[in-house]
């Protein structure tokens, strides 16, 4: 993320609740058969501002989605959310996938597909139009998404890294 204002949370002083964006079975062919495994991506949030993505594998989906879990809580990050919806435009890019954010009108809904709208509700946004271009990879949309709520600066901040007043920068 290359966001300089990323605020990393601890996962012990908030309640999560988690979303399961994908399963994958990996099958690696040896000597004796065939071995099967799984690799769950998970998103968990508060549904207030903060949001984490975690990656777990193991041989049983519980285990694995469990292991996914407990990587997310690891790296948490906090975001704005303005009366339900993003403060500004966003583009995030990871690997080859291009995520483009939009703050909406209330009672639009979030307008966005499979990983991506997750990681939008997990946040807690209940209103922005969301576009997913180039790979649909999962693991990379979900870490693009991440990545333009990162991005993300509410008004108050603005104002102050500019020395200017918060109704200058912010009239709503």
């Amino acid at each position: 993320m290359s966001a300089t204002n990323v605020k990393r949370v601890k996962s012990s002083e908030i309640e999560l609740k988690d979303r399961l964006v994908g399963v994958n079975r990996v099958t690696k062919v040896t000597k004796g058969g065939r071995a099967f495994t799984f690799a769950a991506i998970v998103v968990v949030g508060d549904e207030n501002g903060v949001v984490g993505h975690g990656l777990g594998k193991a041989k049983e989906v519980t285990d694995a989605v469990q292991k996914g879990i407990d990587d997310a809580k690891k790296n948490l990050v906090k975001v704005p959310v303005m009366k339900g919806t993003i403060p500004h435009e966003a583009h995030g890019k990871f690997g080859g996938a291009y995520v483009f954010l939009k703050p909406a009108a209330p009672g639009t809904g979030v307008i966005a597909g499979g990983a991506m709208r997750a990681v939008l509700e997990s946040v807690g946004i209940h209103n922005v139009l969301a576009k997913s271009k180039g790979s649909s990879n999962p693991h990379n949309v979900v870490k693009a998404t991440i990545d333009a709520l990162a991005q993300m600066r509410d008004p108050a901040t603005v104002s102050q890294h500019r020395s200017l007043k918060m109704e200058k920068v912010f009239n709503g």
